[in-house]
């Protein structure tokens, strides 16, 4: 049996999608209903801006390293101090978040007079909208009921994954530790990253399990450490080459059966 395991959070012990999707219903329903438009439409539309503003600002070569993605950034404050990186980034995210809704707006047909209402309604709603899977805590009292260490190994910048973890205080208490990216300044899938976390615990690779959703972040990093790997599969078909997960799981309560 595994001594430790490594965690990652966001669709894997959250579920950061669905966070996200609830900010879109209820903000693009609003809109539909005022301006006689499909809410999907709207959706669509501002999705797509999003993606194409995020890459234009210079704070964009950081979220590719650290593992910050657009929807986050349209709800998180950021300028963490200890990076000018991030420090750009919380100077220019107000203008991304705006630009984005203007545009996304604009598309649709809807006036970009409403982007400033979007902007805040959608951050509001995100952050009333914490969502755990239903089985996690089930999963961690029973994984620390067996004596196995667990470790979260989180990408993203520091502010914004601390307060998904304050929106959720009852994960902390089972962790010995709490690594996020923008705090080593290396993301998942640098090796460099497993290695510290391994450092951390005072493990060896073969110890430890890592499981996450994400191949080309969690599994990728943890097969380049040696690590072994369960991904959990949501059903997106994201798979990435090198990755080559030990475990495929249809669910996190499938990882119990891994220790057993």
């Amino acid at each position: 049996m595994k001594k430790a395991i490594f965690f990652d959070l966001d669709d894997t012990l959250l579920d950061d999608k669905k966070s996200i999707q609830t900010a879109f219903d209820v903000t693009c329903k609003e809109l539909a209903e005022k301006h006689n438009k499909r809410a999907a439409d709207i959706e669509k539309h501002v999705r797509a801006a999003a993606h194409a503003q995020y890459k234009t600002y210079d704070f964009y070569p950081i979220t590719l390293s650290i593992g910050i993605n657009p929807f986050e950034g349209l709800w998180g404050n950021f300028g963490d101090v200890h990076h000018n990186g991030f420090r750009s980034m919380g100077d220019q995210i107000a203008d991304y978040q705006l630009k984005a809704w203007e545009n996304g707006l604009s598309a649709a047909g809807i006036p970009s007079s409403e982007a400033e209402w979007a902007r805040e309604q959608f951050r509001a709603v995100r952050r009333k909208s914490p969502f755990v899977y239903e089985e996690t805590y089930d999963v961690l009292n029973t994984l620390r009921d067996k004596g196995i260490r667990l470790l979260l190994l989180t990408n993203g910048a520091p502010s914004l994954q601390l307060e998904k973890l304050t929106m959720t205080p009852e994960l902390v208490p089972y962790f010995e530790h709490i690594l996020i990216s923008g705090h080593f300044g290396f993301g998942k899938p640098e090796k460099a990253i497993f290695d510290h976390a391994l450092r951390l615990m005072d493990l060896h690779p073969e110890e430890v399990l890592m499981v996450g959703d994400n191949q080309g972040t969690d599994i990728l990093g943890a097969t380049r450490t040696g690590i072994e790997s369960a991904w959990i599969d949501h059903g997106e078909g994201k798979v990435v080459e090198g990755a080559n997960p030990i475990h495929k799981l249809s669910r996190l309560k499938d990882v119990l059966s891994l220790i057993e």
